[in-house]
């Protein structure tokens, strides 16, 4: 009897938020591997702020995902057939598989999870494009020395939490901005940061410059608007400015808002630079490696949302994403 495969595909391009009739819930029959492939059941997958930039028919690193496509995502599989060299059954693999519940590849952009270092859901996050992406921007885009001033936005993200614990494993002060008491007190708390702003409840202006008196070194931003203004703001002589993502403006009908205080980076000999962390894939390895010996020691603890449904559950938790009600990694594992 054929296998039953629910997928979630971009059924119409969304304005603004992403609404449930922007998907389409399908059910089809799972492919069975050819030659050189390999057939897996989706265990987990990655839900990431990237995910809504996909959607727009615009040009960007990538391109969109098409209109009756399976929605893009990275996801790891419990391999159930293969006629593939280096995989057998029982393997667990981390690829851009999709959001689907089967899956049949040629192995091509894919790896081996081994379970006996860390939990499957990590090769998503820490171990994956957050941690990836945390490593490569803040230390060679942002190119931090010893001792200066780190501030990062979106801070209790998957990306935003790890940036912050690098900081502090290389000798920095470490201040992030984040949206309720609850998560800052994560912050300041398990993850250790030295301070942290609740954009929600406090003045950031004001409270960089109590927290940074001596100005911003790297600033590190996953969420744009005003929250970069202000740290445009505070910057030190030969501050470096990460521009990673700008989620405050993902959904916005509207133009997106460039910063209004960008003659800051003028005037304080500044650079301001974004970057796309596909660049750095053939150095993945160097960065799992540190990654791992980090989280191996307690420098670096990995904080994950998991969230546990089926695929039909993916609209509602991406949703998660946009409204700040993750903390850390948010994956949705399949039960």
């Amino acid at each position: 009897m054929p296998t039953p495969n629910r997928q979630i595909r971009l059924a119409a391009r969304p304005v603004g938020e992403v609404a449930p009739t922007d998907w389409e819930h399908v059910e089809g029959e799972a492919a069975v591997p050819g030659e050189g492939e390999f057939a897996g059941r989706t265990r987990f997958v990655s839900l990431d702020p990237a995910m809504r930039g996909w959607l727009d028919d615009r040009p960007s690193y990538l391109p969109p995902v098409g209109i009756g496509e399976v929605m893009r995502a990275g996801s790891v599989v419990e391999v159930t057939a293969s006629n593939h060299p280096r995989y057998q059954v029982g393997d667990l693999v981390v690829g851009t598989f999709g959001v689907q519940e089967h899956v049949v590849s040629d192995g091509r952009g894919t790896v081996r999870v081994d379970p006996s270092l860390a939990s499957p859901s990590t090769y998503l996050g820490a171990l994956g494009m957050p941690g990836m992406t945390a490593y490569f921007g803040l230390l060679d885009v942002g190119a931090l020395k010893e001792g200066e001033t780190v501030v990062v936005s979106g801070a209790a993200g998957a990306v935003g939490s790890l940036v912050g614990q690098i900081a502090k494993v290389k000798g920095c002060r470490v201040v992030g901005i984040a949206g309720g008491p609850e998560k800052c007190a994560l912050l300041t708390g398990e993850l250790g940061f030295d301070a942290a702003i609740d954009y929600r409840g406090e003045d950031v202006r004001k409270a960089l410059r109590t927290h940074c008196p001596d100005g911003i070194d790297v600033y590190f931003d996953n969420v744009g608007g005003d929250v970069l203004d202000a740290a445009l703001a505070r910057l030190a002589m030969h501050a470096r400015v990460v521009i990673c993502g700008a989620i405050s403006q993902y959904n916005a009908e509207s133009k997106v808002e460039g910063p209004s205080n960008y003659l800051s980076l003028l005037v304080r000999r500044a650079r301001m630079e974004g970057f796309v962390v596909f660049d750095y894939a053939s150095r993945y390895k160097e960065a799992a490696a540190e990654l791992a010996g980090w989280i191996g020691e307690g420098r670096i603890t990995v904080k994950e949302h998991v969230v546990r449904g089926t695929v039909d559950d993916f609209p509602a938790t991406l949703q998660m994403l946009f409204r700040g009600e993750n903390v850390g990694k948010l994956v949705l594992e399949l039960v």
